[in-house]
């Protein structure tokens, strides 16, 4: 491997590639085991070739073997990499408030259900033309106006039948409390 790193030092590319395939496993626990996110772990490997690459040419093999030396490199990218991370503070699972349930009760989805069955069962009572005039005004936004147009009845004619429904309705929906 000492080879292969002084023959990097002169831009020797596939010596380079040939030390990339022997050492790129190693360094890569290296740096997974000081970074546990993967996506930052590839990113700190990447770095620490490119800085291998840049810098072969002050290996000496008389102070470490090549293996310490990357090693080292790697130690140090990958501690600088979790320096950058921002810190988030460890919180207590007891100290996490409760988070509100948004869900329907089931007794108010029943009541509400109930509610929905006995208006559509009183406008059902009301019959025809009645019952469509009041689906169109209040379910669909129609005015009187429109209402009148659609149905080919008088404007007040339908005024009357609204004012009249509206009554019954009333009547419908509290006469079953």
């Amino acid at each position: 491997m000492v080879a292969l790193l002084l023959a990097a030092a002169e831009g020797d590319e596939p010596s380079f590639s040939e030390l990339y395939r022997r050492t790129s496993a190693k360094l890569f626990g290296v740096v997974l085991r000081i970074c546990p996110d993967r996506g930052i772990a590839e990113d700190v490997l990447v770095d620490v070739y490119l800085t291998i690459w840049r810098r072969a040419g002050a290996f000496d093999p008389g102070r470490a073997s090549p293996i310490t030396w990357m090693a080292t490199i790697a130690r140090n990218r990958a501690i600088d990499a979790m320096r950058r991370q921002p810190r988030v503070a460890p919180v207590a699972i007891d100290m996490v408030p409760e988070m509100a349930d948004c869900a329907t009760l089931a007794e108010a989805a029943l009541i509400e259900a109930e509610g929905d069955a006995r208006l559509h069962l009183c406008v059902e009572q009301l019959g025809e033309p009645q019952s469509g005039a009041i689906r169109a005004a209040f379910f669909h936004g129609l005015t009187y106006a429109q209402l009148a147009t659609t149905m080919a009845v008088p404007l007040g004619t339908m005024k009357s039948w609204i004012r009249r429904s509206l009554a019954r309705l009333k009547e419908c929906l509290h006469a079953e409390d």
